[in-house]
């Protein structure tokens, strides 16, 4: 059995604020150990479900954060970014068995997390057929779009949440829950047992889980926080400007929307 294992930072436990995850920052090397640990602990579980290959991407910022030798020795890891649109999936294909996402957070316009966003910190909201969309939901329709399930989550409750909407039988853990600009967490230790037991758990379902069926002629609607980004997007191509900070985009399907957020920044 293959696993990939996609990782973001924000949803990871003990990281509150973007100071935290500034490369300069002085929490930035706490940050980054406590992501390498939960990711560590998604292996271990991916481990004694009888996975042989656990393939690891690093999903954030410059997708340089992991510590790469406190994982198993049968984790490989995809660091840096390739410029293709697989983006925060980058090494998947249809061999593998399930997709696992950790350290996720809530969409763009949440007021249930304190670093919600989707894909970019310049949208003030991303919403495709008019409904606010998770990085989560992007990726799982790019992994659906490969025929592969994606079985577990962890990251802030509302994460979480958003998770089982989109596929009710997904394994989940919350991390985290956003207290306005604040947020309340798990011991480290507590996290990681969780996610080591869930990911276990998610992946010995095994079919039971599904791909969520991705959206066919979507309808990419981007609020940008300054209008000259807005002005900047609507020139790509089938964009059009809707407001002075909004634009929308016609997909043929959802390969096209993770193609097109290439350009948003």
């Amino acid at each position: 059995m293959k696993v990939f294992i996609s990782a973001d930072i924000e949803g990871v436990g003990g990281v509150s604020a973007w100071e935290d995850i500034a490369a300069d920052g002085p929490e930035y090397e706490a940050s980054r150990r406590r992501m390498t640990a939960e990711v560590r602990a998604a292996c271990e579980g991916a481990l004694a479900a009888g996975a042989r290959e656990i393939l690891v991407r690093d999903a954030h910022g410059t997708a340089r954060n992991i510590v790469h030798s406190e994982l198993p020795r049968r984790a490989r890891l995809v660091r840096g970014w390739s410029g293709g649109p697989m983006m925060m999936m980058d090494g998947l294909d249809k061999s593998f068995a399930a997709a696992v996402y950790i350290g996720y957070h809530a969409p763009a316009g949440s007021a249930a997390s304190p670093m919600s966003h989707t894909m970019s910190t310049s949208l003030a909201e991303f919403r495709v057929n008019g409904r606010p969309v998770s990085e989560f939901e992007l990726n799982a329709w790019a992994a659906a779009l490969l025929k592969v399930p994606s079985v577990f989550l962890s990251g802030d409750k509302a994460a979480c949440a958003h998770a089982r909407r989109l596929v009710p039988r997904i394994y989940t853990e919350a991390t985290k829950e956003g207290l306005g600009e604040a947020s309340a967490h798990l011991h480290p230790a507590e996290a990681a047992e969780r996610i080591a037991a869930g990911v276990k758990a998610a992946l010995t379902a095994g079919p039971a889980i599904r791909p969520p069926a991705p959206p066919r002629s979507p309808v990419l609607d981007l609020r940008f926080k300054e209008s000259r980004r807005a002005h900047r997007f609507s020139f790509y191509p089938g964009a059009r400007r809707t407001g002075d900070l909004s634009v929308r985009l016609r997909c043929a399907d959802c390969f096209e929307i993770l193609r097109a957020v290439q350009f948003i920044y």
